[in-house]
């Protein structure tokens, strides 16, 4: 009995292994078999596709391909190789030596010489009349604006088989769509492996790949990236980044960061540059986060702008003594006066109002603790800590916006609801993705979730409008313009603790405040000159909306 179950079994095993066996061969192998198969009937080369155009909201390119080619040779139409290789090597920056090894015996009747040869060099070899030298179209991918918006375009370099691939940003992420379908030219070669020149040639031509339309505006772009570079001269920062949004619909209308880098010739960068921090890194916002705590507030009803605590002095939690930023304090205050003067005190008193469970669920509303979907490659989100993990020190600075990360694009985001009715956005880079053929397929904007009412964002605007017109940056807002917003000063977390010299300075804020065209953030890390956002930041944030202003259209009282 045993044996016959035993032979059984052996036979459910032999049955499962054909099976599992077919399916690597016709599923997971199929296409290194099906390669292998063509390769030994046939010698297949590759027409390299057109990468698509990367175009600005108004069809100026960011991204172009420049003429380029690749270089081949027909050995069994050289009749000199010695006099073919001297000629051809001095106008190629190659050794003659590289190509007698290349071309010397082989018997194929095309070989692949180089890559990406500009159009000025190809037109030089032309005129020698080289017979067995010939050239295909190779598009060399070029950046006009050089280093603008680097961080958001990502660059192309090649994969581990030598072919194009995209890299970070806009190249990254959709490198599948503007990299095209490349096309094939396969010589049929006989028994022993040689191309036969009198068999089939089949040539498959290159699909080109789709263009990108982007939200970004060319025009904002270059203010954001002018002035950005200005202000971390000015103020003596290590760095420094500028998100503008359109809070309605979540189009990405400027980016900049510095130190960048030029994608044309990203190679001789350091590749930390490479990375896009306002997706991909992480800081503390400080006071900027007092702006979307005091809405939660408002919303679940726990404080109005005329509710009054005691600020007294210092607040005791614990070991922990809970101080203003300059020390002093006002005894009865309002909500409105809490973010005007950045009370740390007074937010502590809202939060303890909104408890821990109800004051997370809000912060994970704004879209924190996740991506924000964003369509550029690299983005990442910082972890929140689960509700019981949280001590009421915890609860205490998170409401003023220290022992908690975020990202640039999160926060620029959640203070977009504000501006849009309660409405939290997905951001978008792209905006029309043009197929080869000409469809258009448009990236309609993406509503999330609703975190608050238009009411209660209506009450928060005011609230942001009167911090900027009665706090501390004042005297550097443009006059006769109703902008919301709010200042941030982080310290930064080192080894533990908090460095007391070394600051993230912010702004974040949105004009016209009664019908916004735009959300933007500005932060730089380690200011010299002050390490306030209220005498770094907020100056900035405010002269690149005059800028804007100006380039909207936009009057005083409008």
């Amino acid at each position: 009995m045993w044996r016959m179950w035993l032979i059984f079994i052996l036979f459910i095993l032999l049955f499962f292994s054909i099976i599992a066996r077919l399916f690597y061969w016709q599923v997971i192998a199929r296409d290194r078999l099906k390669a292998r198969a063509i390769s030994q009937y046939a010698a297949e080369f590759v027409l390299p596709a057109s990468r698509g155009k990367i175009l600005a909201s108004d069809s100026n390119p960011l991204v172009i391909n420049q003429p380029a080619f690749l270089m081949y040779a027909e050995p069994k139409k050289i009749t000199d190789i010695r006099f073919f290789a001297s000629a051809v090597a001095p106008l190629t920056g190659r050794k003659p030596d590289e190509y007698m090894d290349m071309l010397t015996g082989n018997e194929q009747s095309w070989v692949l010489l180089a890559h990406k040869v500009e159009l000025a060099v190809v037109e030089k070899l032309k005129a020698l009349r080289l017979a067995g030298l010939g050239f295909e179209k190779e598009p060399k991918r070029y950046y006009p604006e050089a280093s603008m918006a680097a961080h958001l375009l990502g660059f192309v370099g090649s994969d581990e088989y030598g072919r194009d691939k995209g890299y970070f940003g806009l190249e990254g992420y959709y490198d599948r769509d503007v990299r095209g379908k490349d096309g094939t030219v396969a010589l049929e070669k006989d028994a022993k492996g040689v191309p036969i020149l009198i068999g089939d040639a089949r040539r498959i031509e290159a699909e080109d790949g789709r263009n990108l339309v982007l939200w970004l505006d060319r025009s904002v772009q270059d203010i954001v990236q002018k002035r950005l570079l200005e202000g971390i001269r000015k103020y003596g920062a290590q760095e420094g980044s500028v998100v503008i949004m359109d809070p309605k619909t979540g189009g990405i209308l400027g980016m900049a960061h510095y130190p960048a880098y030029d994608p044309g010739t990203f190679s001789t960068f350091d590749k930390s540059l490479y990375k896009n921090p306002i997706v991909a890194s992480s800081f503390e916002p400080g006071s900027t986060f007092k702006a979307l705590v005091m809405s939660a507030g408002i919303q679940e009803k726990a404080v109005t702008p005329t509710t009054v605590m005691d600020e007294s002095g210092p607040l005791q939690i614990g070991e922990y003594s809970i101080r203003t930023w300059n020390n002093e304090y006002h005894g009865p205050i309002t909500m409105t006066k809490i973010l005007e003067r950045s009370s740390n005190v007074g937010m502590v008193f809202l939060a303890q109002k909104l408890g821990k469970d109800t004051l997370l669920q809000y912060i994970r509303d704004f879209g924190f603790g996740k991506p924000t979907g964003i369509d550029v490659e690299e983005e990442s989100s910082p972890a929140l800590r689960e509700v019981k993990d949280w001590t009421q020190i915890d609860l205490a600075t998170v409401s003023f916006g220290q022992g908690i990360a975020v990202t640039p694009m999160q926060m620029v985001r959640a203070v977009g609801a504000l501006a849009n009715e309660g409405w939290l956005m997905e951001p978008h880079v792209v905006k029309e993705i043009v197929e080869s053929r000409g469809r258009v397929v448009t990236i309609k904007p993406k509503k999330i979730r609703q975190v608050i009412s238009p009411g209660t964002a209506r009450i928060i605007t005011e609230m942001m409008v009167a911090a900027v017109d009665n706090g501390e940056a004042k005297w550097a807002k443009p006059q006769g313009y109703r902008i919301a917003g709010k200042t941030g000063t982080a310290q930064i977390p080192v080894a533990g603790h908090y460095d007391d010299k070394k600051t993230i300075a912010s702004f974040v804020g949105f004009a016209p405040a009664d019908d916004p065209k735009f959300v933007m953030l500005v932060t730089l890390r380690e200011p010299t000159n002050s390490p306030w956002g209220s005498e770094t930041a907020a100056p900035l944030f405010f002269t690149i909306a005059r800028d804007l202003f100006r380039y909207y259209g936009i009057s005083p009282g409008q």
